[in-house]
């Protein structure tokens, strides 16, 4: 068992906020790091390569021993190189079970000049389990390409969750990620973008669902230095019975990102009375003639909204779903894959009940 410094904020806060880092206690790190064997690679493209060394260096990331973790016990590498000129889609499918308890992952996505490509990660484990999972992922968007991440995590609430996810943008590139976050007793998660591009553009939306005694704790950064570069962070999220959250987004206008553009907004539906939600949006600028903006906002289901819904023949528990679905539908359809929006779906409804 370990005690975890984790996700430390780039600039530090007043200690009366709590939210500069999280600190867990008793996590357990397996000693042995076994063969990871349950993992699915769909890919019907020849244009997309995969090889086995990706770079795991972050400028970031939860934590310095989480990331030497990966560099030297990681039981799942894997890099795609991204060569087609059309939007082909390729899935990655990591399944814990009892042989397969922990996992160690680093992807790293190589995009080429003027190619587009979807990547899908999904990370899933049986109900009763204790798994663990300490992954990155690391994207280079190279001059004019267009990729879209798309990351489920539907790990049950037993287990560990820790993901650092980094991106870097050339001239013209475009970057765009859909993180569905439910899974773990504890879920971290460190996103950093390196928009040095002229007009690179990274969108990222994130929906988050807790229950129980879960905590989720995100730290997303983006630093902007090419002229005209933007950045857009959308986060929904849903709290129900003790469970808690930590938002903490940075964006940073650096010196040279004259008419850069940054935008966050992050909003949390408390379910319950005892749920926990704490939030430090921040914009940092070294630059003139650019443009940010940031909001966050957490806040009971409304009263009259609820009525109204039950009103028209649906019980409580119906009327919640609705509401929670309303907020996270905009964000939902970000994913064209309609399988995996129903496999969506299907989780909110069944993390609901």
């Amino acid at each position: 068992m370990q005690n975890m410094k984790l996700n430390e904020t780039p600039v530090r806060t007043s200690r009366n906020f709590n939210i500069n880092n999280i600190k867990l206690e008793n996590i357990e790190i397996l000693n042995e790091i076994k063969e990871f064997k349950n993992v699915e690679i769909i890919s019907k493209n020849s244009k997309v390569r995969i090889e086995n060394n990706p770079n795991t260096s972050l400028t970031y990331g939860l934590s310095e021993e989480l990331t030497k973790l990966v560099n030297e016990s990681a039981n799942q590498k894997i890099k795609l190189i991204i060569d087609s000129k059309t939007n082909n889609e390729i899935q990655i499918n990591f399944d814990f079970d009892e042989e397969n308890l922990a996992l160690i992952d680093s992807i790293e996505i190589l995009a080429n000049e003027d190619t587009k490509g979807t990547v899908i990660i999904k990370y899933d484990s049986e109900k009763d389990i204790e798994a663990f999972h300490n992954g990155i992922i690391k994207v280079f968007a190279k001059q004019n390409s267009h990729i879209n991440v798309i990351v489920t995590n539907f790990m049950n609430t037993n287990s560990n969750n820790f993901m650092s996810i980094e991106n870097t943008l050339e001239k013209n590139a475009d970057v765009q990620y859909t993180i569905v976050d439910f899974g773990g007793q504890n879920s971290i998660t460190n996103y950093y973008s390196n928009i040095l591009g002229d007009m690179a553009d990274n969108r990222l939306n994130t929906i988050y669902l807790g229950k129980e005694t879960q905590t989720f704790d995100l730290n997303y950064i983006a630093e902007l230095r090419g002229k005209k570069s933007n950045i857009d962070i959308e986060v929904q999220g849903a709290l129900k019975d003790n469970a808690k959250k930590h938002f903490k987004g940075t964006i940073d206008f650096k010196k040279g990102c004259k008419k850069a553009t940054g935008n966050e907004n992050e909003n949390c539906m408390l379910l319950s009375k005892t749920a926990r939600s704490i939030a430090l949006p921040m914009l940092l600028c070294s630059e003139e003639e650019v443009e940010g903006n940031h909001s966050s906002s957490a806040g009971k289901v409304g009263d009259k909204e609820l009525f109204y819904i039950m009103s028209r023949g649906f019980n409580k528990k119906e009327a919640m779903k609705l509401m929670v679905r309303a907020k996270f539908n905009k964000i939902l359809e970000t994913i064209k894959n309609a399988e995996l929006k129903e496999e969506i779906s299907k989780e909110i409804d069944a993390r609901l009940d």
